[in-house]
């Protein structure tokens, strides 16, 4: 028998053992309480974003894994910011500033997806979407702080997450 994919939207780290999840996991067979705390665990990163998380059962083993789809990188900035939609013109019109921890914790949401090698290389990733939506960074435009981020000049605060970094890229 093909394997069954449940799916689920629903908030990071807030999944309860009730409709839909409970009725959907009893139907496959699976132990609702141990996949909600697993679900649970696996996206508690993602407090207050809305997520898509997949279930993915083998009906005659009762075998299963999860798979979690965290939100755009887009959609984590702004909200990070407070702010409500990009910029048209983001070069001249602003909506919003995150400090420079916050993009390093956009970047740690989204690294399964990144391509890349090292977390400088993944936070200069998300300072260039940063940039093309209307975001500034410390109050400065993200391309002053990419640059400053290859200078070194954000290194001690990326060593604090160089462990997470290597867990969860």
């Amino acid at each position: 028998m093909p394997k069954k994919v449940l799916t689920f939207s629903i908030e990071g780290g807030a999944a309860k053992p009730a409709p839909p999840i409970k009725p959907a996991l009893e139907g496959v067979g699976l132990p609702v309480e141990e996949v909600v705390e697993k679900i649970n665990e696996m996206t508690k990163r993602y407090k207050g974003f809305t997520i898509t998380v997949k279930v993915i059962v083998d009906p005659d083993t009762k075998e299963y894994e999860i798979e979690i789809e965290p939100p755009n990188i887009t959609e984590l900035l702004l909200k990070l910011a407070g702010a409500k939609a990009p910029s048209g013109d983001p070069i001249h019109k602003k909506v919003g500033n995150l400090p420079f921890e916050k993009v390093v914790e956009a970047a740690l949401m989204k690294a399964p997806e990144l391509t890349a090698k090292t977390l400088k290389g993944a936070v200069k990733t998300v300072l260039g979407t940063a940039r093309a939506i209307g975001l500034t960074v410390d109050k400065k435009d993200p391309k002053e702080v990419t640059k400053e981020v290859e200078a070194g000049v954000y290194d001690e605060v990326l060593s604090k997450y160089e462990e997470e970094w290597e867990t969860v890229s």
